[in-house]
């Protein structure tokens, strides 16, 4: 098992930090390419002029690598909302048909279909939280529902953000397959923990951040795009994007055909070497120690997670229907007022979701969280 990584981090042994879903730490290595990055910017006379190129290619390698693509497959976002606008004007969707989204799902993957709904002349399908906790097969009975319109495309995150509840991607891409729809998966609170194969999956567009398991700063995001939709036309027009309209040259617009691949898609201001030099390094730790690794010592923390608190009356999903990483806990009568704040006094923090307690440990965690996360909730609930 992947041991603790705590050591790799600047976090204080009193703290029990167990909130991946929402923000994770920086790696110590990523603190310092961050400052080291900001004097570049200080003295840009001393940067070569090929090095922002070279920091985007390697941002790009990393997150290709952590779910099997190809690097020419990805385009540099700087957000899940960015990356879904971009999938929505390359894919058009039939009037009369649905795109399915699920209830409560974060705002992404869910807003940008509900807003273009009326004037396309489809419909938006809203797959309600399930009571037994099931996603995948409440998903999978949307699809297949007799009589229903013909569904167009699924929009959906891999894990829901709230609740940790897991879909079964490949189930859900497999019945999209046999009817001819296409499917955007927002795997925000899944990349580099569960293992993503886009070869194998076959989706039409991934999207995934570095700020939340990819140990990344925020604004830097990732979008994967199937090679039979690198032809459309892009949400930005830049000069990136274009075969070969560089300033360098003696004619400006030398060549403005589009690029053949992703890399079309790529927002405009890439070149910000900051943070993508950051979110590199984050995501090729993640790579290195590898999906099933971490996957396993996650799912250790949160068994024992459950394991604890199971006799105090908190509701605990099955382990069958719940991602690895995430645990929702839900109380009888709703969650005690100031239940969360007081743990944050006790230094141990978590997040409310929706009524219920997430608590979501990362590689930087160890058994002592687990056991103490346990004592003070033990110990305030008893109060």
């Amino acid at each position: 098992m992947l041991p603790s990584q705590r050591a790799l981090f600047e976090i204080p042994r009193q703290v029990c930090y167990l909130n991946a879903a929402s923000y994770s730490p920086l790696p110590l290595r990523t603190l310092e390419a961050g400052r080291s990055a900001v004097l570049r910017k200080g003295t840009p006379w001393t940067l070569e002029a090929s090095f922002a190129s070279q920091q985007n290619e390697r941002a790009r390698l990393a997150a290709a690598r952590l779910i099997n693509a190809e690097a020419s497959d990805i385009a540099l976002i700087p957000s899940i909302s960015y990356g879904v606008a971009t999938a929505a004007k390359i894919l058009p969707i039939a009037r009369g048909t649905r795109v399915i989204v699920l209830e409560n799902d974060h705002s992404s993957p869910v807003l940008e279909w509900q807003t273009r709904a009326e004037a396309e002349g489809f419909s938006v399908e809203t797959v309600r939280q399930p009571d037994d906790g099931d996603w995948t097969s409440a998903v999978l009975a949307a699809i297949e529902r007799s009589g229903a319109p013909r569904v167009s495309l699924a929009s959906i995150s891999s894990v829901h953000w709230s609740d940790g509840g897991l879909i079964d991607v490949e189930k859900v891409g497999a019945a999209l397959r046999r009817q001819g729809a296409a499917f955007l998966v927002d795997t925000t609170q899944s990349t580099g923990v569960l293992t993503t194969d886009v070869k194998r999956l076959d989706p039409d567009f991934v999207i995934f951040p570095t700020y939340k398991w990819l140990l990344g700063p925020y604004g830097r995001a990732f979008l994967y795009v199937a090679k039979r939709h690198q032809g459309g036309i892009p949400l930005e027009q830049t000069a990136s994007g274009r075969r070969n309209v560089r300033a360098e040259n003696a004619v400006y617009f030398t060549d403005p055909g589009y690029v053949g691949d992703a890399r079309r898609y790529d927002m405009g201001e890439r070149d910000y070497f900051i943070s993508m030099e950051m979110a590199s390094i984050g995501m090729e730790m993640m790579a290195d120690w590898g999906a099933p690794a971490i996957e396993q010592r996650l799912t250790m923390l949160t068994e024992r997670i459950a394991a604890g608190v199971r006799g105090l009356g908190v509701g605990v999903p099955e382990l069958r229907l719940r991602s690895p990483h995430v645990l929702s806990l839900a109380f009888k009568g709703g969650m005690p007022t100031g239940l969360i704040e007081g743990m944050a006094s006790e230094g141990v923090y978590v997040a409310p979701r929706l009524g219920r307690m997430r608590v979501s440990p990362h590689v930087y965690n160890d058994e002592a969280d687990a056991d103490r996360f346990v004592e003070v909730l033990s110990r305030r609930l008893r109060a």
